[in-house]
Formats: C-alpha cells, sequence, structure tokens
C-alpha cells in the first residue's frame, strides 16, 4: 500500500514539474531534502534495533554455543580455518625472509651466552670452614649449617642466571677459599 502510495505522488510531481530529474523527484516525493551523510570520525556510531538484538543473543550464548556459531559461520561463508599459529606466521614473514637472506651468506651466526651458572664442585683444600663461610657470603638467605650441608654434598649450584661478571667474582671466590668451581 505504501509503494502505491509512492508511486502516485511520483506521477503527481512528474506531472507538476517535468523539468526535474528523477532523482529529485524521489527526494521531494519523500520528503527528504539530502541524502543521509556518513557519520563523522568522532561522531558515536549508531546501530539499528536489529544489530542490538544479534548482539545481545550472542553476548548470551555459553563458551561452547560460541564456538558452535564460529564453526557454522566459517562453513555457511566458506572461510578458511586458519589456526592462531599460522595467523600469526604471516606476520612473520619479513623476519624469515632477513632470516634466509643470511642463511644465503654462509655467515655463521655466534650466540654469545649472557647468563651463567655457577657450580661447586670439590673441595681443593683442607680448609673447610673458611669455604662454608664463603658459600654462606654468596648465597643471601642461608645459614651456616645450610652452606656446611651444601659443602658437603658437592656438587652443588651455588648462583643461576647470573651475568659474565658476577660469574666470574663468584668463581674467584670461591677458588681462593679452596673450592674447585666450574662455570657453565
Amino acid at each position: 500500500m505504501a509503494s502505491v502510495r509512492f508511486l502516485v505522488r511520483l506521477a503527481g510531481c512528474v506531472v507538476r514539474n517535468s523539468t526535474l530529474r528523477p532523482s529529485q523527484l524521489c527526494r521531494r516525493c519523500l520528503g527528504v531534502t539530502a541524502l543521509d551523510s556518513p557519520p563523522l570520525d568522532g561522531a558515536p556510531k549508531h546501530y539499528s534495533a536489529r544489530i542490538h538484538r544479534l548482539a545481545d543473543e550472542v553476548a548470551s550464548l555459553t563458551l561452547l554455543e560460541v564456538a558452535d556459531l564460529n564453526e557454522l559461520l566459517r562453513k555457511m561463508l566458506n572461510i578458511p580455518d586458519l589456526g592462531m599459529l599460522q595467523m600469526a606466521g604471516a606476520s612473520t614473514q619479513p623476519a624469515q625472509a632477513a632470516a634466509e637472506a643470511v642463511e644465503d651468506d654462509d655467515v655463521p651466526l655466534k650466540l654469545e651466552k649472557t647468563h651463567f651458572t655457577v657450580r661447586l664442585t670439590e673441595i681443593k683444600g683442607s680448609d673447610k670452614v673458611k669455604l662454608i663461610k664463603e658459600v654462606k657470603a654468596c648465597i643471601p638467605g642461608i645459614n651456616l649449617v645450610q652452606a656446611k650441608k651444601l659443602v658437603e654434598s658437592l656438587p652443588q649450584e651455588i648462583k643461576a642466571n647470573v651475568v659474565k661478571e658476577e660469574a666470574d667474582k663468584l668463581k674467584a671466590s670461591l677458588e681462593a677459599a679452596g673450592g674447585g668451581v666450574v662455570v657453565d
């Protein structure tokens, strides 16, 4: 019925204003003065009631229902199932190309070790007490009894993940106290 009214109004405009273009006739018949422009970047976007209803329904779904919906939409829209690793792999392609370029030059990459582990392996001297006191000084938070047990049950890790300078200082101090030290 509404379309019939529109056609009658359009026919009346054509008879009265035969010089107007059809697009102008439609706007005049509908009572619209200008076409709706898209919202500006800063303006809040207004969603239709249908979109709000769909968003409410999706928000009320359980996690399993969302997974089923996701699978169904992928099938209906013929979207390939790409895992997160494959999608992340697409973003690392430039890095892989750079790595391949280095490999093409046949230059061996020498990775320098930055963190070390200091291990006490043996007691070299007869002065075990001096070594126990040095172990206590090197490891914060232990008492003399714990340091003694650690020295008596060699080999033991003194510190792990230390930088080269600290590892060298620990090695020098423990060797001065009569211990055999290995830095890995």
